[in-house]
């Protein structure tokens, strides 16, 4: 497999955090041979001493100024968002196409007004964005940020947005946008199924009955805080993720992030799939998973397809790591957490549900998603119960789909 974190060589690098001097270009980057077009910036050199010092002093300076300034104006709201509700609004007041429906809403019965916002009827409505720069907007929020798109694919993206928006070229627009993505061309692999049939291998009964778990790396090259691996694991049945980048892959490392990463936070699988590596199969290792009371289960020698849920989202997770980092690849482990968090809140292609929403029975809220201002507070005596029986439905939707996609 490429390795597509060391792609752009750290010669290229456009910043040395040692030095303040820059080379401009007045023509393209590619056009290096005429030396004569490019000006040159001659600045002191900077110590790295010097440049945390100087961070702190206007880390401190902007401090006080916000003190003394929130003291005399209006506290405004921490949330960042692409659009106010009222801009969309408006956009649609603006919109020829938008203002027929408003007019005659009547006789457009898949189109409903809710708060003066035009929405379109469908399992949950959601609102029609007009022609205009709010497209294009979307687009590169749900594709291009790491927050809410981190360059996943056309499936994944169109899901995220039908959930949220419509406009009747949606799909076409999309399609068109992710075809002309640059960075994506240039990571993404080109996959092709193997021929052949593949053996069905039964998917568990519920989520956290079998895990699957690896160590992908070394990654080249090194992270800034010095990690060199990725320790992952995916849960068979909903296909959630557990991320983390770590320095080393001893058993040591991989038994902290067994008890601080998952069991604390997810808990106590039934079954742990991993390959026979010294990691896996240490005694402290052994040790335990035979007090947490799970089965330690190793797949086949020399043969990856055995661990092929883990092997599968490394072949994913290095791609959408290699758009989002910075040109030395040196802020990968800073990226690993929004490419994770994208993948778990992203339709999958096997069992056509959200990971995220089989792990926790809600849907995902991303960080640009719109949220109302009042929050209301009450209490549902079938809480409980809506949750078990809707996680229910998407296990047996999962299995009946994980077996026909195999």
């Amino acid at each position: 497999m490429p390795d597509y974190l060391s792609r752009s060589p750290v010669d290229d690098a456009e910043e040395d955090p040692d030095e303040t001097t820059h080379l401009i270009s007045k023509s393209t980057q590619t056009d290096i041979a005429n030396i004569n077009n490019y000006s040159f910036i001659i600045a002191a050199v900077e110590t790295r001493a010097m440049k945390l010092r100087n961070k702190t002093l206007n880390d401190i300076s902007d401090t006080t100024k916000l003190t003394s300034d929130s003291l005399n104006t209006p506290i405004e709201e921490n949330r960042t968002t692409p659009f106010s509700i009222e801009e969309l609004i408006q956009a649609q007041q603006n919109d020829n196409y938008a203002k027929n429906i408003l007019n005659n809403i009547k006789k457009y019965k898949n189109y409903m007004i809710k708060d003066n916002l035009l929405m379109r009827r469908l399992n949950h409505p959601v609102s029609y964005v007009p022609q205009g720069d709010l497209r294009r907007t979307i687009l590169q929020i749900y594709h291009d940020t790491a927050a809410n798109g981190a360059h996943f694919g056309r499936d994944k993206t169109i899901h995220k947005i039908k959930q949220r928006y419509f406009w009747p070229s949606m799909y076409k627009d999309i399609n068109n946008y992710i075809k002309s993505c640059i960075t994506c061309a240039q990571y993404n692999p080109r996959r092709k199924k193997a021929p052949g049939k593949l053996r069905p291998i039964k998917p568990p009964e519920g989520v956290w009955q079998l895990v699957a778990m690896d160590f992908h790396g070394p990654i080249n090259p090194t992270s800034r805080r010095g990690n060199k691996y990725i320790i992952c694991l995916t849960d068979i049945l909903s296909k959630f993720v557990v991320t983390k980048a770590v320095r080393d892959n001893t058993a040591q490392t991989a038994v902290k992030f067994l008890k601080d990463d998952v069991i604390s936070k997810f808990g106590t699988p039934r079954c742990i799939l991993t390959d026979n590596g010294t990691h896996f199969t240490s005694t402290i290792m052994n040790e335990l998973i035979k007090q947490i009371g799970s089965t330690h289960l190793y797949s086949t020698p020399y043969h990856l397809q055995s661990n092929g849920q883990v092997e599968r989202y490394n072949s994913t997770m290095d791609a959408k790591i290699a758009a989002l980092s910075n040109i030395q690849k040196t802020d990968w482990d800073d990226q690993l957490p929004f490419v994770t968090f994208n993948y778990n809140t992203s339709i999958h292609s096997s069992t056509k549900q959200i990971p995220f929403e089989m792990m926790y029975g809600r849907a995902p809220i991303l960080p640009f998603d719109y949220q109302g201002d009042n929050v209301t507070i009450q209490y549902d005596n079938e809480h409980v119960k809506k949750p078990n029986q809707f996680l229910t439905k998407l296990n047996e939707q999962a299995k009946i789909n994980i077996i026909k996609n195999q």
